[in-house]
């Protein structure tokens, strides 16, 4: 079983366009996306689910772009990570 993981990379304005578009062209083309989280390769499966959430409490404001999939049990090579696919 994999273990929890809880990963949070932050940005700059240009790394985080540059995760954006990479995503967003692997999408287009129907590739593959990696991207590696902490030393840790994540790869969005062909099932995963795509939403954005908007949270606004305590005077704190989040807009959060979630890529989302179970892991297959029997599989060792895939990843939960939803986090920085956060994008």
């Amino acid at each position: 079983m994999t273990e929890d993981r809880d990963i949070d990379i932050t940005y700059d304005v240009s790394g985080f366009v540059a995760e954006l578009r990479r995503l967003a062209d692997a999408l287009e083309s129907g590739n593959a996306f990696s991207i590696d989280m902490d030393g840790e390769e994540v790869t969005i499966p062909e099932d995963a689910l795509f939403s954005i959430a908007h949270e606004r409490e305590d005077g704190e404001v989040e807009l959060e772009f979630q890529v989302t999939w179970s892991l297959d049990e029997d599989d060792d090579s895939a990843d939960a990570d939803d986090t920085p696919e956060e994008a």
